[in-house]
């Protein structure tokens, strides 16, 4: 029997009865923001599987779902293997710490910031200092449509290069970073580093942040090899976009990491 419900993805099953991820509703903010909170500390838990901390570098925001003008992040100088649900700061634009005993940083507060004030639609956003992301920012070029996960960013990512080396600790900085990000999930800051942006959830933005990083350092081993590859044609690179490169698939791509997380690492939580 087919579904009735109508899909967001191919991916999802025609056949009804089937066990599969659902997106969550909340009866109430707390609910919701519980949930924010759970997934943020995960998508930190996840960046540390990966590798991807650099000493204190590296923020990863969501709003609340209740006062949206604030948001939650990881703290500062606290190892993303280290985060959990009792050491989570809440801050405004303003930089000033509304809940939660640590500092926050104040390089990712400028540009988290500045983006979050100038699009209310993105809910979510992560940065940090990756060794394949960070070098491949350093050429300060668009990642070309090289692979299907290559494809998932086409036309859905900008290079900033205004600024991209100068530690960002002036507004005015973040407000010019903020521009770049209108109607687009990632981008390239050269000679920095990786963003993604989510209007969706942390997790779309935690996934597509560690998907990047995977394809940078993909496209940093093709170009090692001396040999131009052949690049997708730009009608199958958007085909490819719609499927595979969507805010629903960053989500659902993050479910199996998070139920992996929720087994293994049950502190985070705490």
């Amino acid at each position: 029997m087919l579904d009735a419900v109508k899909r967001e993805s191919i991916y999802q099953p025609l056949q009804a009865g089937l066990r599969f991820p659902e997106k969550p509703t909340f009866a109430t903010p707390a609910e919701d923001r519980t949930h924010r909170q759970r997934r943020l500390v995960a998508a930190c838990r996840a960046f540390a599987v990966h590798g991807l901390d650099y000493g204190f570098a590296g923020h990863l925001t969501i709003r609340d779902p209740e006062r949206p003008e604030l948001y939650w992040t990881n703290p500062m100088a606290v190892h993303f293997a280290d985060v959990k649900m009792s050491n989570l700061i809440l801050a405004d634009h303003k930089g000033r710490v509304v809940q939660g005993e640590y500092a926050i940083n104040r390089a990712g507060f400028v540009l988290h910031a500045a983006v979050h004030e100038a699009h209310p639609d993105i809910v979510a956003m992560c940065h940090a200092h990756t060794v394949h992301g960070v070098a491949y920012a350093a050429l300060g070029r668009p990642l070309p449509p090289v692979t299907q996960d290559a494809c998932a960013f086409f036309e859905d990512h900008v290079v900033i290069s205004e600024e991209g080396g100068k530690v960002a600790v002036e507004e005015d900085a973040g407000h010019n970073f903020a521009a770049a990000f209108k109607g687009v999930k990632a981008a390239i800051h050269q000679n920095h580093g990786l963003i993604t942006a989510s209007r969706h959830s942390i997790e779309a933005a935690a996934f597509w942040f560690i998907a990047l990083e995977r394809c940078c350092q993909q496209q940093l081993m093709l170009e090692a090899t001396g040999i131009a590859p052949r690049l997708v044609p730009p009608d199958k690179a958007r085909y490819s976009r719609e499927h595979v490169g969507s805010e629903y698939i960053g989500w659902l791509h993050f479910q199996p990491v998070y139920e992996r997380l929720a087994k293994t690492q049950p502190d985070m939580f705490g």
